[in-house]
């Protein structure tokens, strides 16, 4: 058995954490500089707010509602995230973090009988100790957990717990849920199946699976089972290296200056060393882009790109911001007004495996006791205490974030304040 614990509009929670008094008041979050609504409480969900609006098409809706506005704050939503799975950690010998606000967890072998109970315990701890609402489905799969899960957010909103444990709750859900809504079912599934009139999870369920896997492969065979009720996927407690990273950020506004340029590059690439170590490994390949702002057709427009190769794989930062600003050279082109930037690594292996020059003379182990201290340091007193110069000081290039909330929980210049 499998549960799965969602936080309820969980950046939105994390804003009304220290604001009680935006309770029943319609909340959302902005994306990165701004732009775009990406999380809504469920008032701002009942005003017709939809997922990805441009927050300036919907000004007037938000001040006519008096809807609650806030920039995103990842380093706030990072660290609530981090609170909420150390409390599941407690319940359960094994979690899977899936994502910041959802985790797997494994429930087969508790030795709890009633774990409608269990889920219900664990959920008002939750509350408790961290103050974010959350939503719990118990089923013998992972596909099913998630389809228990969504649909006590529909019938279960007293309790915030579904336990799917038997065969007639299986068929209640699956035929309340629209095969596009199935997890792992994406656009073009979606298409295929509606044009074979399976439009509910049960139908797809119920169907063949040797056609299925011909139509579907493996991963479609997996997907009907899991509906099933058998378990196709076990919990991944060690999340697997990535095997890709990127870095980017738009502006806060438009650029044109190299320097700039050059000091949001090194950032990036910066960012990418520390992703590196923290996995453990390193990297062949890097690429840096820079682009205008496609939809600014008043302006001259420009892509630029380039991927370098790195002959000894590396996690080093200053090895990486040096081969990025050579790739910035190469592709920096004066007179654009330049929105976006960004680094990506690739063709990454483990550190352990990284095969090495016989005509190098750089002393890899004296660099690598270098940047363990700078990552303990930046660690222990905040990001970025340490950094290489050329990633520049006062960042005029930073996202607009005018609406952001304080680090309460990871800034001590921040805490909540409290009046008489």
């Amino acid at each position: 058995m499998f549960a799965i614990v969602d936080c309820n509009n969980f950046y939105a929670s994390c804003e009304r954490l220290f604001q009680p008094k935006l309770e029943h008041q319609p909340i959302v979050v902005l994306s990165n500089n701004d732009g775009c609504v990406i999380a809504r409480s469920n008032e701002a969900k009942a005003l017709g707010i939809k997922m990805g609006a441009p927050a300036f098409e919907i000004q007037t809706l938000l001040e006519q509602h008096q809807v609650a506005v806030f920039s995103s704050n990842y380093a706030l939503y990072g660290d609530i995230s981090h609170r909420v799975m150390q409390v599941l950690g407690r319940f359960t010998p094994a979690i899977e973090i899936y994502s910041i606000d959802e985790a797997f967890l494994d429930v087969a072998q508790l030795a709890f009988t009633d774990l409608e109970t269990y889920a219900s315990t664990m959920r008002t701890t939750v509350l408790q100790q961290v103050g974010i609402p959350t939503t719990i489905g118990i089923a013998a799969s992972k596909t099913l957990a998630k389809a228990a899960n969504r649909y006590a957010k529909k019938a279960c909103k007293t309790t915030g717990v579904f336990v799917m444990d038997t065969e007639a709750k299986r068929q209640e859900v699956l035929e309340a849920l629209p095969v596009e809504d199935v997890w792992g079912i994406g656009r073009k599934y979606q298409v295929w199946l509606d044009a074979h009139n399976i439009k509910t999870a049960w139908q797809l369920s119920n169907t063949n699976l040797a056609w299925i896997q011909k139509k579907m492969g493996v991963v479609g065979l997996r997907l009907v089972k899991e509906l099933q009720g058998i378990a196709c996927y076990d919990l991944e407690e060690q999340p697997a290296a990535k095997q890709g990273i990127m870095t980017s950020r738009s502006f806060g506004n438009l650029i044109s200056e190299k320097k700039l340029l050059q000091e949001a590059i090194a950032t990036h690439a910066t960012r990418c060393a520390e992703k590196l170590r923290k996995q453990h490994s390193c990297c062949a390949l890097l690429q840096v882009f820079i682009h205008t702002n496609a939809y600014r057709k008043q302006d001259a427009q420009y892509h630029g790109v380039l991927s370098i190769p790195i002959p000894t794989a590396t996690d080093s930062t200053s090895e990486l911001i040096q081969l990025a600003m050579s790739a910035l050279d190469h592709i920096y082109k004066p007179g654009f007004l330049y929105k976006k930037a960004g680094v990506y690594v690739s063709e990454i292996v483990p550190r352990s495996q990284v095969q090495l020059s016989l005509f190098s003379s750089k002393d890899r182990g004296k660099e690598q006791q270098l940047l363990e201290a700078m990552d303990k340091i930046n660690t222990l007193m905040g990001r970025d205490k340490v950094r290489y110069a050329a990633a520049g000081i006062s960042r005029k290039w930073k996202l607009r974030q005018e609406k952001k909330s304080p680090c309460y929980t990871t800034n001590v210049n921040e805490l909540l304040r409290i009046k008489n």
